[in-house]
C-alpha cells in the first residue's frame, strides 16, 4: 500500500515514539490516578469537569493514535491523492505537530491528575498558539485536496481561489497563534473574548474571503 506522499523517517520515528510512550505511561497513570481525574478546565485554569481514571488514562492516548492513523492513511482515499506529493513535507510536519500537542497536553493533564499543580491556563493557550503558527507557515504550501486545508465550496471549485485563500489563511493562523500566546500575559477576564475573536477570525475570515474571491470572479 503506497502512500501518495513521502514519509519523513526521522519525524515518523519521533511521532511513533511519542505515541508508544503515551501508551506505556497510560498504564502507570491508571494505577496511580485517583478515582476521579480533572479532564477539562475553564479559562481561569480551574477544573470544571472530571472523568474516571480509566477514561483519563487511556482515552487520550487512544485518541492520539486514532488521529495519527487517520491522518496517515486518509490520503489514500482522497480523489485528489496525487496532490499530496506536492506538499508532503508540510503534511509530515503537521502530523508530527498535532501528535506533539496531543501527547504534551495529555502529559500536563496526567501530571495534574497525579496531584501536582499544572498551569493549565498558561500551557494550553501557549501550546495551541504554537500549533497555529506552525499551521500558518505551512498552510500556503497545501495543494487542493478533499481532506486537508481550508475546504469551502469556493476553494474546491477553483485552483486560484484555493491558493489565494490559503496564502491569506496562513497569515491569519500565524496572527491567531500570536494572539493565543498573548493570552498567557493578558488578564483572565479577556481570555474568553480573545479566544472568541481567534475562532471567529479563522472561521469567518477564511470562509468569507474564499466567497469574496468567487463573487469577484463571477462578476
Amino acid at each position: 500500500m503506497q502512500l501518495p506522499y513521502k514519509i519523513n523517517k526521522t519525524q515518523e520515528i519521533i511521532t511513533i515514539g511519542l505515541l508508544a510512550l503515551a501508551a506505556v505511561l497510560s498504564f502507570y497513570f491508571y494505577q496511580n490516578f485517583p478515582g476521579q481525574v480533572a479532564t477539562h478546565w475553564n479559562f481561569a485554569g480551574e477544573a470544571d469537569a472530571y472523568s474516571g481514571r480509566a477514561f483519563a488514562a487511556f482515552f487520550f492516548p487512544a485518541l492520539a493514535i486514532g488521529i495519527y492513523l487517520l491522518m496517515t492513511f486518509l490520503p489514500l482515499v482522497d480523489p485528489k491523492r496525487e496532490r499530496y506529493a506536492e506538499f508532503g513535507k508540510a503534511y509530515n510536519v503537521l502530523r508530527l505537530s498535532i501528535t506533539i500537542l496531543m501527547i504534551g497536553l495529555y502529559g500536563i493533564m496526567s501530571w495534574n491528575g497525579l496531584g501536582h499543580e499544572a498551569p493549565i491556563n498558561i500551557v494550553v493557550p501557549f501550546a495551541i498558539g504554537l500549533l497555529f503558527i506552525i499551521i500558518g507557515n505551512f498552510l500556503p504550501k497545501v495543494k487542493r485536496n478533499w481532506f486537508v486545508g481550508i475546504r469551502t465550496p469556493w476553494t474546491l471549485s477553483r485552483e486560484d481561489i484555493w491558493n489565494k485563500t490559503h496564502r491569506l489563511g496562513g497569515k491569519m493562523f500565524v496572527f491567531a497563534g500570536l494572539l493565543m500566546i498573548l493570552m498567557v500575559f493578558a488578564p483572565q477576564a479577556l481570555y474568553p473574548w480573545m479566544f472568541g475573536f481567534v475562532i471567529a477570525l479563522l472561521v469567518f475570515g477564511t470562509i468569507g474571503y474564499s466567497w469574496f474571491l468567487w463573487r469577484k470572479i463571477k462578476k
